[in-house]
């Protein structure tokens, strides 16, 4: 009998960086702890089996939506935000993600010996700022500091709660097919922000982070309409997402290439750099599954929130070719939008 060892795929013996950019390389890594913990999920909650933004704990007619997320973005200021900022919007999209309402968040803050303390107090406030405008309360958390040289900086984890009723929940594999794909912003500005600070790459058009807290634009979704699938297209960017919720769902995603929002900055910042843009970092975006005779209502909605002004519909759901990603060009001919290796820029989350 055939080893059943000869037909896992071979992980090499130590953790990259591209281990942790999202993408399919990174996927190797979450299937190898998924599989090692036999206790995925509690009794008819969502966890580690179905791989989400999140997990879920069923409590009499409402589920506990739980999510955590660790950042170690560089540098930890940058344009349109700081390290604190992206701690809080994080978790709080991945809350929202799952159809829950965000409530309560708890945070872990490592530095270095020699931090300064200006930075945290800044740092803090700006976590304080924005758990305030999503509307939930930091209620708990841990603070350590280890031997300068022994992190970079600072360290943020955090982790959210949210509420839900119950059979409320929403699934990254719920998209069916007829179903139309809606975009709620552009897409790379988080990246190519952080990556053209970085280079010291100057545009007459200040290029900022798209990071922020959505709880009014999922919620005007939600109550616009009957949404199917979400997920933030953070690590591996737009197209990671997208391929993943072709392949849980078990659908194809049909793109219009001409639909999809990109600022003229990060196109052209994208060109010099050699990056595509579908496979960067966003972190105040989401991608929507809505059925489709609600999609223009939800559109509406989310148009008329804060982070949603540029939001469209880019594509629709088809049921042959699962799996795949296709993307209808300008000129009209059509390629396949592969998942990528992984997050072709380093540290931006």
């Amino acid at each position: 009998m055939e080893n059943s060892n000869q037909n896992k795929k071979q992980l090499p013996e130590r953790i990259s960086l591209a281990h942790g950019a999202g993408g399919s390389v990174m996927d190797e890594i979450i299937q190898l702890i998924a599989n090692t913990i036999t206790e995925k999920n509690v009794k008819d909650g969502i966890g580690l089996k179905e791989l989400d933004d999140g997990g879920s704990i069923p409590l009499m007619d409402y589920e506990i939506i739980f999510s955590g997320d660790a950042h170690a973005v560089h540098p930890i200021f940058y344009p349109g935000g700081n390290i604190g900022k992206l701690a809080i919007c994080g978790t709080v999209n991945d809350v929202l993600m799952m159809g829950g309402r965000p409530v309560a968040i708890g945070d872990t803050i490592v530095v270095e010996e020699g931090f300064e303390i200006s930075k945290l107090e800044e740092i803090v406030r700006t976590m304080n700022e924005i758990a305030k405008e999503a509307r939930v309360a930091i209620i708990t958390g841990d603070f350590k500091v280890v031997p300068k040289g022994e992190l970079d900086e600072i360290l943020i984890s955090t982790f959210g709660i949210g509420i839900a009723k119950k059979g409320q929940v929403i699934l990254d594999s719920g998209l069916k097919p007829g179903d139309k794909i809606i975009l709620t912003g552009s897409i790379g500005d988080h990246g190519i922000a952080i990556m053209a600070f970085r280079e010291g790459i100057d545009f007459q058009t200040e290029l900022v982070s798209d990071n922020a807290p959505l709880v009014d634009t999922i919620q005007a979704a939600l109550k616009a309409g009957r949404i199917t699938a979400m997920k933030d297209p953070t690590r591996g960017g737009l197209a990671s997402t997208l391929n993943e919720l072709a392949k849980k769902s078990e659908v194809s995603i049909w793109l219009m290439e001409d639909q999809i929002p990109i600022k003229d900055a990060v196109r052209v910042a994208s060109e010099m750099l050699g990056i595509d843009p579908f496979e960067v970092t966003c972190e105040g975006r989401a991608v929507l599954g809505v059925n489709e005779e609600d999609a223009n209502r939800v559109l509406a909605a989310i148009r008329k929130t804060k982070y949603g002004k540029d939001a469209a519909i880019i594509g629709e759901v088809k049921e042959e070719r699962p799996g795949m990603v296709i993307l209808e060009t300008k000129v009209g001919g059509h390629r396949v939008v592969e998942m990528p290796y992984g997050e072709p820029i380093p540290r931006v989350c």
